[in-house]
Order: C-alpha cells, then structure tokens, then sequence
C-alpha cells in the first residue's frame, strides 16, 4: 500500500466507519478482475474494500482524500490489499492529474462519496461536530490556512450571511449573522461551544424538530471553509473523461446543493445537443457523453438508516461512458 505519511490526531477504529449503500454501489460499478477504480473520496476505506474484495484478482484502485487522517483508518482496513492500492493526499478535483502520475490514462469505475467519515465527526479537536467541544476548525485537509475560526472572525456580516443563507439554507442568517459579529467583537469566536450558544440565541428549537440548532450553520461553514462545492463542480466539468468506455460513475451526495450539481452535470453529459432550443440547427458540437442509470436517485434502504442513521440523507446517482460518443 502507498500512503502519504500520516500525521494522525484520530484513535478511532475502523469498525466506527460504516460506508454508505455498499451493496448499491457495486451493483452498479460491477466491479471485476483486472479493473482499475478511482475512489476519489477514500475516507476509512469502506468503498475501497468493497470494491477491491469483489474484483479480486488483479483489480487495482487509487484512492484520493485530502484528510490525511483518513490514511490511518484506511491503511488498517485496506492492508489484505496492500499490492493493488495506490493512495494520494488530493482532492478529487485534481483526479485527472493523479490519474496520469500513476500512469492510468482512464478508470473502469469512479466513486464519490461527499459525506464526511465518522473520525472526522466523532473527533472534537477536528471541529466538524456541534456535539463536541473543540476547536473550530472544520479543514478536511489540515494543511488549508483558513480554518471555520477564521471565517467566523474575519468575514463580513453581509459575507457571514451569504455563506449561511445559499450554503445552510438557513432562515435565520441575516439575524444570525448580525449577532456572530457582535459576538466577536466582545471576544473572538474560537470554538464549537462557543459558536453553539451565538447559535442559540437566534436560532430556537421548536417542539420536536429533528435538526439541532446549529445543523445548518455548521453545515455552511464546513462547505464554505473547505470549499466543497468549487472542487464539485471543477471536477464535474469534463469528469466523464476519466472513465473508459463503458465505465461508470456513482456520487453519493448528502444534501440538495450537491445533488443538484450532480443532476444536472449528469444531464448535461447524456445530451445530445446543448444549443438553445430555438436554434434549428445544432452548432454547439457537443455529444452525448454518457447515458444516465439513475433517472431518479436511489435512497438508502429503511434498514440501512436504522442501522446507520448517518445514511438517511444519502442521495446516489449514477452514469455509464459510452463506448462511442453519439454524434
């Protein structure tokens, strides 16, 4: 197994990972002998197992994750696999060129998982949980600058509540926003405690609501300080080039500002002609990409949820290169 070095702050075991609509995923990735795959979101290798296990022999996988904790888990987990893994700290966004410095011109199956591991929710000192006090960090990838602190310090109250309205959804932002920097300016906002009780002075529960106060604002600055939806759609733009012909593709998103960037990245890979509909004849000179196996995304079971409650906002959709592009 190739692993960057590990500089791990993490001690949860692998048993805590459980990886999302497993069975799902290899139906469609169909994993076989003599395969390659890229798990562009390795996390604790969950996937990665699955995969591996059922294209056993000969199969190889690269695995990318821009959390080097993850590296830890996963190396535990993969070790029966040691001889056909390949792993690289990066974002999925720069998959292309991963792919080229390992010698790959093209994979059989991609897998994206845009979840976040169990370690890195369970971890206080990773700052990614509401539930746990910590340091409000939120970096997937420790080496980034900026960490959630430094946003929540520094931003300005009309930046604050950009990033809470179009990337929480949340109702409360300009108020919540108003009352951060008033917060900060009595003392900086440093924690997960501490930004919880800013939180609740403007966000209040209602009689049994399922989401915590603080869900959407965690959800917001963990998006923005990593910025999960730039390096989605950077590798959207011209993804289905990593796939052979008949290769396929299966996301996993987790909430509706991914999905949608999914969907309609998977649309516009299966059109046969992107020229606006009052042009009668075709000058664009795109072609059809891809062809759609998810035209609706598929859900977790109820089963699944029951056991991995984490699994519930789970959306999975999926595509299939052609194996000769439709003019």
């Amino acid at each position: 197994m190739e692993v960057v070095p590990v500089m791990t702050r993490a001690s949860t075991s692998v048993s805590q990972h459980l990886p999302v609509m497993v069975a799902e995923v290899l139906s469609l990735l169909r994993p076989q002998a003599g395969a390659r795959f890229l798990d562009g979101t390795l996390g604790g290798g969950g996937h990665a197992q699955a995969i591996l296990a059922a294209s056993a022999p000969q199969s190889h996988l690269l695995g990318l994750d821009r959390d080097v904790d993850a590296f830890a888990v996963a190396e535990v987990r993969l070790a029966p696999f040691a001889g056909r893994l390949h792993v690289c700290h990066a974002n999925f966004s720069a998959a292309q060129e991963q792919l080229a410095t390992i010698g790959w011109e093209g994979v059989d199956g991609v897998l994206l998982d845009l979840g976040f591991s169990s370690f890195q929710i369970e971890n206080g000192e990773r700052g990614f949980s509401f539930l746990r006090p910590g340091p409000l960090d939120m970096r997937m990838n420790q080496y980034d600058e900026s960490s959630a602190a430094d946003l929540v310090n520094t931003a300005s109250e009309e930046e604050l509540c950009r990033i809470l309205r179009d990337l929480g959804e949340e109702r409360a932002a300009h108020g919540l926003a108003r009352t951060i920097v008033q917060n900060r300016a009595r003392q900086p906002i440093r924690t997960t405690t501490a930004l919880v009780k800013v939180i609740e002075q403007v966000v209040r529960s209602a009689p049994h609501a399922h989401l915590h106060p603080a869900t959407r604002t965690f959800q917001a600055l963990r998006i923005a300080v990593n910025r999960e939806l730039d390096h989605l759609a950077t590798f959207l733009r011209e993804g289905y080039r990593l796939l052979r012909p008949g290769g396929r593709m299966v996301i996993l998103s987790y909430h509706s500002l991914e999905d949608r960037l999914v969907k309609d990245a998977f649309r516009k890979w299966a059109a046969s002609c992107l020229c606006p509909p009052q042009i009668l004849v075709c000058s664009c000179g795109w072609s059809q990409k891809v062809k759609i196996l998810t035209p609706k995304p598929w859900v977790p079971t109820a089963a699944e949820i029951t056991a991995n409650p984490r699994a519930r906002s789970a959306r999975l959709r999926a595509v299939e290169r052609l194996a000769a592009e439709v003019e």
